[in-house]
């Protein structure tokens, strides 16, 4: 007679994974507090160790998720709390940065999961040791040249047909030199931004340009257009900081430089196959 199978209960619990590394500095872990209150510990598997935490099962679908990721402050406090972790574990040797919330519904799940993708954490850990990530980024004021000189600002369009004579003729010639320099000073941010990217591709490993980040969360009064990440050896940080100095007093352009970081902008598919 068959005998019936037993039902296999429901997981209590989920597994937050922070990162994959070769080899973790057990000690640092109890220090960490992570997303939840369980403890931060490590995950073996496929020669790898993943750092990981449970979360509530309850807490754990991607609803839940979305929803707490909705609240600013919690946003927040999830993103500093996922960076602490990672850069705490980057600090003893090569780490590979997983997005976050990247959940499992087990452990076991977790394991298989990030098993089945051993061979690109071993290139992703290969490419980033001794590395480290640095952030460019070159912004354009949005301000028109008119405002910039103290005058009122001018439409936008310009009247078609033959310019009248007298205040009309250099209303209009106002409004065209108006449009000549916004887009004088557009190309010449772009040239800038062109400019900075060679520069500093000639000292990373790696480079990427990634999304423009929108006017409204940088400053109304600036855009931005280059958002580069750059993977530089850690041998290299002092000569790539010189670069960047030296090409903001040369172009006068507002370049802002951030790092070094965990490279997180070459840690997933796009890091490794992106651009050189």
């Amino acid at each position: 007679m068959t005998q019936p199978v037993p039902a296999v209960p429901p997981a209590t619990a989920a597994t937050y994974v922070f990162a994959v590394c070769r080899h973790v500095d057990e000690d640092v872990l109890p220090q960490l507090p992570g997303i939840t209150t369980a403890p931060v510990r490590v995950l073996p598997f496929e020669r790898l160790h993943a750092v990981v935490q449970e979360v509530p099962a309850a807490d754990a679908d991607r609803r839940s998720w979305t929803e707490r990721l909705s609240d600013p402050r919690e946003l927040e406090r999830c993103v500093r709390a996922h960076h602490q972790v990672v850069t705490a574990v980057a600090a003893h040797g090569p780490a590979a940065p997983m997005a976050l919330a990247t959940l499992y519904n087990s452990e076991e799940r977790a394991r298989q999961a990030l098993g089945a993708d051993a061979a690109r954490f071993h290139t992703v850990l290969d490419r980033v040791d001794g590395r480290v990530e640095w952030g460019v980024k070159v912004y354009v004021s949005s301000a028109s040249a008119a405002t910039k000189a103290g005058r009122t600002a001018v439409p936008t369009r310009v009247p078609a047909g033959p310019p009248p004579s007298g205040a009309g003729r250099a209303y209009l010639e106002r409004v065209r030199g108006t449009h000549r320099a916004r887009e004088d000073s557009r190309r010449a941010a772009l040239l800038t931004a062109k400019e900075t990217d060679a520069v500093l591709r000639g000292l990373a490993v790696a480079a990427r340009r990634l999304r423009l980040q929108d006017q409204q969360l940088t400053d109304c009064h600036r855009a931005q257009v280059l958002n580069g990440a750059y993977l530089v050896d850690e041998s290299q940080a002092a000569q790539f900081t010189e670069a960047v100095a030296t090409l903001r007093e040369r172009t006068g352009a507002l370049i802002e430089l951030s790092g070094p970081w965990v490279p997180y902008s070459f840690a997933g598919e796009d890091g490794l196959h992106g651009e050189r």
